[in-house]
């Protein structure tokens, strides 16, 4: 092992995970104790840093952003780097990052929507929730257009996603315009004709994988009435004990039951509604002249175990459009081992491994990518300090890297011509989009706090501005 130099390692992916995995490095106790000196560069493919943060929550979630101030004070404290508009796989190669570094951490997350195999999922209207996400967050590789002309729409799924999409799908567009909801996105929304949301999850009320918090949010929304169906609330041996020893599925229970209660008595006379549906499986999409036109669901029932099963039993429901919000899938990176029933890089507890299960020696994984696309914040942290805690104990042999200079890295990256972006960038990109934001004005007449620059190429050129 040398001691000439600081360790350096590379990590492919700046949302919670990559920045998390760094952040623990830098305090682990080898490091405090000055056994250790590492030397950080964060990499992402998109010109701005925090990765699903930026472009997969909703726009009305403020407090989830609010994350980002957390690894915004990573990131400010100058000893880890950002390189921004770098693309492994395209701009950089496994061999490229090799020479330069001795550890390689993948933490690039997963984006795209899982597989939903059922008739008519190909239809005109048929969306995954991923790309309507990426749209209302104005990802820079996505369009600028997304239709919205369907007054009944489904959402499949019953995890917080679907309730993202659920609740930006029916909410009025202008109560989005305290957020940073980018200009087209605002446009599109007020354009639509929706009157019912229904969001469909396979399982009873007692298995749903919201949060408690995701859930009571959509009584929130103005003008927009919450619709149950009683025959949906069926409870079996399994439900009951997760009722009783579950406390955030207890919330819930009584969250819903609150709703159906109030239902009962009082009239809905809201313009739009959002629709609540339990124990029903997409069984078909339907359409004519290739555009959606209905969704068939069978109906299931509980197993008595916490499982369910199909009753034979199917109902047709108008509809116009159907997005898929069933789960996320991660992408396969070039040179580097990947589990396609899974989509996860093939790894044990963060090292990378081979076909026959041999960790690669220098790379690692964190984040969705290593375990899949499931866990809040604090399971992305413990994820993190898994992985370095095996990076950490692998260093007498992580000494590999040929050119370890780190500022032999920029100039590397100025030699392919590559405009890539910085931290300092991004302050300039982040005071620019607040002063679009102080410039315009919400509903009530206020301020806005961000508007968010949609076009990549503007947003290189506003963080690379001498």
């Amino acid at each position: 092992m040398s001691e000439t130099r600081p360790l350096r390692v590379a990590v492919i992916g700046s949302g919670p995970a990559g920045i998390y995995a760094a952040d623990i490095l830098t305090k682990s106790k080898e490091v405090k104790n000055g056994e250790l000196e590492v030397s950080i560069d964060i990499f992402d493919r998109y010109p701005a840093p925090f990765g699903l943060i930026r472009y997969g929550v909703a726009p009305d979630h403020p407090r989830i952003k609010g994350i980002i101030t957390a690894l915004h004070k990573v990131l400010d404290r100058g000893d880890i780097r950002f390189f921004g508009n770098v693309e492994y796989g395209k701009d950089l190669s496994l061999e490229d990052l090799r020479e330069h570094y001795d550890a390689i951490i993948f933490a690039t997350g997963a984006i795209k929507d899982a597989n939903l195999d059922i008739p008519g999922v190909e239809l005109d209207g048929s969306y995954g929730a991923s790309d309507f996400v990426s749209w209302y967050d104005a990802h820079p590789d996505y369009p600028r257009e997304w239709p919205l002309n369907a007054r009944e729409i489904a959402v499949l799924g019953n995890g917080n996603v679907a309730l993202d999409v659920a609740r930006v799908l029916s909410k009025h567009a202008d109560d989005l315009l305290v957020t940073e909801i980018p200009d087209h996105v605002y446009e599109g929304l007020k354009s639509s004709p929706v009157t019912d949301v229904h969001v469909f999850g396979r399982r009873g009320p007692a298995q749903i994988k919201f949060t408690p918090l995701e859930l009571r949010e959509l009584a929130h929304s103005r003008d927009v009435d919450i619709v149950l169906y009683e025959e949906d609330f069926q409870f079996d041996e399994a439900s009951q004990e997760a009722m009783e020893t579950n406390s955030q599925v207890k919330v819930m229970m009584k969250t819903l039951n609150g709703w159906l209660e109030k239902q009962k008595e009082e009239p809905q006379t809201a313009s739009r509604r959002l629709h609540l549906h339990f124990l029903q499986s997409p069984a078909e999409i339907l359409g004519e002249d290739g555009k959606v036109t209905a969704l068939k669901m069978e109906r299931n029932e509980l197993d008595g175990n916490g499982g369910i099963k199909g009753t034979g039993e199917f109902v047709e429901y108008p509809m116009q459009a159907v997005y898929r919000a069933i789960g996320y899938f991660g992408s396969e990176l070039p040179e580097v081992g990947f589990d396609p029933v899974r989509g996860v890089i093939t790894n044990v507890e963060g090292r990378v491994v081979d076909n026959e299960g041999t960790p690669v020696p220098g790379l690692y994984a964190t984040g969705w990518i290593k375990r899949g696309p499931v866990g809040l914040i604090g399971s992305t942290k413990s994820d993190a300090l898994e992985t370095i805690t095996h990076l950490l104990s692998d260093r007498e042999n992580l000494y590999t890297a040929t050119e370890p200079c780190a500022e032999t890295f920029s100039a590397y990256l100025d030699s392919k011509g590559i405009e890539y972006t910085t931290w300092e960038g991004w302050h300039k990109l982040d005071e620019h989009e607040r002063a679009l934001g102080a410039a315009t004005q919400d509903a009530s007449g206020e301020p806005r706090a961000r508007v968010k620059v949609t076009d990549r190429e503007e947003m290189i050129r506003i963080s690379r501005s001498l």
